[in-house]
């Protein structure tokens, strides 16, 4: 089934120079159980793509549709998890992470427990009391994941979730991530990540969007055909990095 449709998504901002076009002639079908991934130049518009999805902002022009209906502002069906962590630091792990259910209007009590579970599956058992300053990095990004998946979201968008974090966490989390993906008791099986790491998309997608430099047009929708545990190591796993990389540069 087609989750996400964008059809000819142009997006232009006017500057006193002059309108600048970020995306030009957008066409983009995503399916459920899918997991995509979106690379490119930096300051192409990926995560101007992101946000239009999400219904944080409007194309210029163009069709979005989500389950074949116009998009009408904030995609109620899709959760956000930011580069930045973007965490309340007067709450708690625990209320960080209920914010999500009770904008969405769940009692206190469900607004618990579906908390406590995600943050048990994302690892922090045990600090539900902790406030961010209190949390490493990649505590700090388990917490926006759990906040994220607490809503049950159809899709999960993911805006670069792991560049702010050193070499070693950003590799545990991409394991955990899949890991969390493929659990049964987590009804996630759709998600959009933006990236500038190549190896990056290569590892966690199904396929990769190539896309191009300002305006931002698709320059290729390559399926990724390797099978996981996927070897980073693996000549197949270099060649296909290179192939990203070269269309490019």
């Amino acid at each position: 089934m087609e989750l996400i449709r964008l059809e000819q998504i142009r997006k232009t901002y006017p500057q006193p120079q002059g309108t600048i076009t970020v995306l030009d002639g957008i066409d983009l079908s995503i399916p459920t159980d899918e997991f995509v991934a979106i690379v490119g130049p930096s300051g192409c518009g990926k995560t101007t793509l992101l946000r239009i999805i999400n219904g944080l902002i409007t194309p210029t022009s163009g069709t979005a549709l989500y389950r074949g209906k116009p998009l009408n502002g904030v995609n109620l069906g899709c959760a956000m998890v930011f580069q930045s962590f973007a965490l309340l630091p007067w709450l708690t792990v625990r209320e960080n992470v209920e914010l999500g259910p009770e904008a969405r209007g769940m009692d206190a009590e469900q607004r618990a427990k579906k908390a406590n579970f995600f943050i048990d599956k994302v690892g922090l058992d045990g600090y539900e009391e902790a406030y961010p300053r209190e949390l490493s990095g990649g505590m700090k990004q388990r917490v926006g994941l759990a906040r994220a998946m607490a809503v049950e979201p159809e899709l999960l968008l993911m805006d670069e979730p792991f560049s702010a974090l050193d070499a070693l966490t950003s590799v545990a989390l991409r394991e955990e991530l899949l890991d969390l993906w493929r659990d049964p008791e987590i009804p996630l099986r759709t998600l959009l990540l933006v990236t500038h790491i190549i190896e990056e998309a290569v590892e966690l997608a199904d396929r990769v969007i190539v896309l191009s430099n300002r305006p931002a047009r698709i320059l290729k929708d390559l399926a990724v055909p390797l099978k996981r545990p996927r070897n980073k190591k693996s000549e197949e796993f270099g060649q296909f990095v290179d192939e990203i990389f070269s269309l490019i540069a």
